[in-house]
C-alpha cells in the first residue's frame, strides 16, 4: 500500500470504484461531421476540464455505433497515451452528449465523488503508481489502471474533503490573480519611474551642472537644438535634440549570423530581437566587440537592451545604437521610446524612433538619474523575483 490511511478508510483498486472503465475508437475513415455530437481526443481534455477548440464532430448515427464510449455527466476523462498522459477532465454536471477517442479513457465513478477521485488522479499518488505499473509515453494499458491503488474514505468525509480541496484552491487562484496584478503594476511603475526620469522629475537639477547645449557642443561643434516648442518647458540645463544627435548607428549585417546556426554552447553570446537577453551561442568570428556598451533596438519587436559584452547577432531586425552620451541613460531613454511609439504588431519600428524627439539633461544629472532608476528598479526587481519564487 502507498501510505497508511487514516481510521474509516479502505485502500481498494480504481476497478472496484467505477461502474465503467474504457476507451474508446477512432470513427471508420475518420468520419467526421461539421457539426453533431461532440468527439473529444487528447487534446480537448485538460485538468481544468474540457476544452472545446480543435474539437470533431460525430454523426447521431456513428455515435449510436459507438454507443459503449458514450461520454455522461460527471464522468472522469483520462488520457491514456502521448505525451499528456494523465492529464484528467471531469465531465460537467450538465454535460448533454459526446464521445471519446482510443486515447481518452472513460472512468464513470460509483461510491466516490467525482471531485474527489479527480483530485486524487492529478495527485502524486497517482503519478508515482503510473510510473510503478511501468506506464510511459506509449500509453497505460487498462489493465494497469484497473488494479491502481484508491484510498476511499467514507462518502461524508469525502465530501468534507472536496469543500476543504475548493477553499484552498480558491485561495490559491485569488494570489495567483494577486500576483498577476502585482506584475501589472510593478511594470507600470516601471514606466511612470521613467517618465519622471524622461520629464526631469526624479532627480533634482544642479545650477552647477554643465548644460546639455554644451555636451552637444563638446559632441558636435555643429550642434544645433531643435525648435519644437517644448524648449520652454524642460528643466534648467536641459535642451531637445534629434535622435543623430546622442546615438549613432552601426549596420548589424556584418555581425549576424543564421537562426540555424545558434547553439546551446558556444565562445561567443548570440543577441536576437527576442524578450530572451541571451539567445544562444556561436563560435562564429563575426563578433561585435566594438563601441561597448551599446544598446538593441529589436525593429519588429520594440526590445531594448543594454549590451556591454562581445556579442554576435542573430537574424535580422536588430538595430544597434551607440550612445554619445551616458550610456545607460541612452539605454533608459530609448525603453521609454519603445513604451511610447505606436505599436504596429511586427511591422517595423525603428522609423519612428529615429523621428522622435528627445530631451536630454546635463551629464551630471543623467548619471545621478540612472542611480535613481537603477536603485528603485532593483527594488522592483527583488518584488518580482519574491512574486517568482
Amino acid at each position: 500500500m502507498p501510505f497508511e490511511v487514516p481510521k474509516g478508510w479502505v485502500w481498494t483498486n480504481i476497478e472496484h470504484i467505477c461502474s465503467k472503465i474504457g476507451s474508446g475508437s477512432t470513427p471508420r475513415g475518420s468520419n467526421y461531421s461539421s457539426e453533431g455530437i461532440p468527439f473529444f481526443r487528447s487534446q480537448n481534455i485538460y485538468n481544468s476540464g474540457l476544452v472545446y477548440e480543435d474539437i470533431k464532430f460525430i454523426s447521431k448515427e456513428v455515435h449510436q455505433t459507438m454507443i459503449g464510449t458514450e461520454v455522461l455527466p460527471n464522468d472522469l476523462l483520462l488520457n491514456i497515451t502521448g505525451g499528456s498522459l494523465g492529464r484528467c477532465a471531469i465531465v460537467p454536471a450538465n454535460f448533454q452528449q459526446g464521445n471519446v477517442s482510443q486515447h481518452v479513457c472513460i472512468m464513470r465513478p460509483i461510491f466516490v465523488v467525482p471531485r474527489y477521485f479527480h483530485a486524487f488522479v492529478l495527485s502524486s499518488v497517482f503519478s508515482k503508481s503510473m510510473k510503478i505499473t511501468g506506464s510511459g509515453r506509449e500509453g497505460l494499458p487498462k489493465y494497469n489502471l484497473e488494479r491502481m491503488f484508491f484510498p476511499l474514505p467514507p462518502l461524508p468525509e469525502q465530501h468534507r474533503i472536496v469543500l476543504e480541496i475548493d477553499h484552498w484552491f480558491a485561495l490559491i487562484n485569488q494570489i495567483e490573480q494577486n500576483k498577476l496584478d502585482l506584475q501589472e503594476v510593478i511594470k507600470q511603475a516601471k514606466s511612470k519611474i521613467l517618465n519622471l526620469a524622461i520629464h526631469g522629475k526624479l532627480v533634482s537639477q544642479d545650477p552647477n551642472d554643465e548644460s546639455a547645449i554644451e555636451l552637444l557642443k563638446c559632441i558636435n561643434p555643429n550642434f544645433t537644438p531643435c525648435d519644437n516648442g517644448h524648449s520652454g518647458k524642460l528643466p534648467q540645463g536641459w535642451c531637445t535634440c534629434k535622435y543623430t544627435d546622442i546615438y549613432t548607428d552601426i549596420s548589424s549585417k556584418p555581425y549576424q549570423i543564421l537562426k540555424s546556426q545558434i547553439q546551446e554552447s558556444g565562445k561567443y553570446p548570440v543577441v536576437s530581437q527576442s524578450a530572451k537577453h541571451i539567445e544562444g551561442f556561436t563560435d562564429s568570428c563575426n563578433v561585435f566587440s566594438h563601441s561597448l556598451p551599446c544598446i538593441l533596438f529589436g525593429d519588429h519587436t520594440r526590445v531594448v537592451k543594454y549590451i556591454d559584452f562581445d556579442f554576435v547577432v542573430g537574424a535580422d531586425g536588430v538595430k544597434i545604437q551607440c550612445p554619445k552620451v551616458n550610456a545607460k541613460w541612452a539605454y533608459y531613454i530609448m525603453e521609454y521610446v519603445s513604451f511610447h511609439i505606436v505599436n504596429k504588431g511586427y511591422s517595423r519600428h525603428f522609423g519612428q524612433v529615429v523621428k522622435f524627439t528627445y530631451a536630454l539633461p546635463p551629464l551630471a544629472e543623467q548619471q545621478r538619474i540612472v542611480v535613481k532608476i537603477e536603485e528603485l528598479f532593483s527594488n522592483l526587481d527583488n518584488i518580482q523575483k519574491a512574486l517568482e519564487a
